[in-house]
């Protein structure tokens, strides 16, 4: 009886993933069919386009422009669409295809940009500058999530401790002009309310979604409560000093790469160190080890002499840290002061971040990278006078975002025990 089970739940397995697979490859070839002919297709011949390879302000690591042939580089685009669809629909990626499918997606924004820019100039290594910045708060939200979610414990309360650090970043920043306190204080208020999700979704046993929820909305309530009884009045509260570029020297010279990656501030050198550290953390060490243990099956790893309880606070605590690094990001590393909602659902698609890179800290910032990218399109299209309202392109991480959780949430290997209390007998 249980062979018989088993094996059709292996049919089961293998007919979803058949599906997936196809409509996969369908949907990568209708990219391919659209650049073609929307975008190609309407290009003269000899029609160029322009991308200026250096961000502007920046001298370090100058790069020549790319003047590229418009309608040849747009069919070069197609063509590999075309050949990637083609091979997922009659062989499939396997568990490349979340990669591969996001590297379709990169070809159709190019193709796009391309297609907009035709004729034109438009500063690509700026775009590319701001969309690892709007990175920052997503993949460190990806990370919060991935360390919970490793444990077992799900967090949806993301979103309202980065907007808690957020608010706490900007006054204490400003009362204390020390832009290190500002981020310390912004830490300490989001991993308190870590700390109150985890008393209550571990220690009292409460939904895990309803926790985070009430958290997000008692955050949302208190940040705007704040901001317009003392901020909003006394303009010095909200006034905090910014950590400034740092330009790593040799590193910096190198073209495009330098100026994006290692002259920049210091949010996005702690995201690239995080990556790092949870990646080794969790894979290659016995204290990774008990995590994951604990979020696949914490029964078996009470029985080995692990503390779940113990290992389960630790990890939303841990979230609670990066967390408030992604809220005080806002504040201190970006805007420069705190407005109401600024956060803007960054917390929410971090998660799905973490979805979209199969619970792996590389992964995840890949796909906050790819999120990052979307949201810098908007405030490009109205330099360029695009027919597009920039309003309708600012919409496109959230659109991404419910694609990306309808369309491979499932995927990836979410932890067998994840979302589920646990009770030490």
């Amino acid at each position: 009886m249980a062979s018989v089970s088993t094996t059709i739940q292996r049919v089961q397995i293998s007919d979803i993933s058949q599906k997936r697979r196809i409509s996969t490859g369908i949907i990568e070839i209708c990219v391919a069919v659209f650049i073609y002919f929307v975008f190609a297709s309407k290009i003269a011949a000899e029609t160029l386009t322009t991308f200026v390879m250096t961000p502007g302000g920046i001298t370090a690591g100058a790069m020549a422009d790319w003047v590229l042939p418009t309608r040849v580089t747009l069919l070069v685009l197609t063509a590999l669409c075309l050949l990637i669809g083609v091979y997922q629909l009659v062989k499939g990626f396997g568990k490349a295809t979340n990669g591969l499918m996001g590297l379709v997606f990169l070809f159709f924004i190019f193709s796009f940009l391309t297609w907009q820019a035709s004729g034109k100039s438009l500063n690509l290594a700026g775009m590319l500058s701001s969309a690892v910045l709007l990175a920052v708060p997503i993949t460190l939200g990806a990370f919060t999530g991935l360390l919970c979610e490793s444990a077992g414990v799900i967090n949806i309360a993301i979103e309202g401790m980065m907007l808690m650090a957020a608010m706490m970043g900007a006054l204490m920043g400003s009362l204390t002009g020390n832009v290190w306190l500002g981020l310390l204080f912004g830490v300490l208020s989001s991993l308190a309310l870590a700390a109150i999700h985890a008393v209550l979704s571990i220690k009292y046993k409460i939904n895990q979604i309803i926790s985070g929820t009430v958290i997000n909305i008692f955050s949302t309530g208190m940040t705007s409560f704040l901001s317009q009884k003392f901020l909003q009045v006394h303009q010095q509260l909200n006034s905090p000093p910014m950590f400034q570029r740092v330009q790593i020297p040799g590193l910096s010279e190198i073209p495009l790469i330098g100026p994006i990656f290692f002259n920049t501030n210091f949010f996005v050198y702690m995201m690239f160190v995080l990556l790092i550290v949870i990646q080794v953390a969790l894979y290659s060490t016995r204290w990774g080890l008990r995590m994951r243990s604990v979020g696949e099956h914490p029964k078996a790893a009470d029985t080995l002499g692990i503390n779940v309880i113990r290992t389960r606070y630790m990890a939303v605590l841990l979230g609670g840290v990066v967390a408030g690094l992604a809220g005080a990001f806002f504040t201190l590393g970006s805007v420069g002061r705190f407005d109401e909602g600024m956060t803007a659902g960054k917390g929410f698609i971090g998660l799905a971040a973490m979805i979209f890179g199969n619970y792996s800290p590389i992964g995840a910032i890949g796909a906050g990278m790819l999120f990052g990218f979307a949201d810098s399109l908007g405030s490009k299209l109205s330099l360029l006078g695009s027919a597009i309202p920039s309003t309708l392109m600012s919409t496109a991480p959230y659109l991404i975002t419910m694609i990306v959780l309808a369309g491979f949430i499932g995927k990836g290997h979410v932890p067998a025990a994840d979302g589920e209390v646990y009770t030490k007998e």
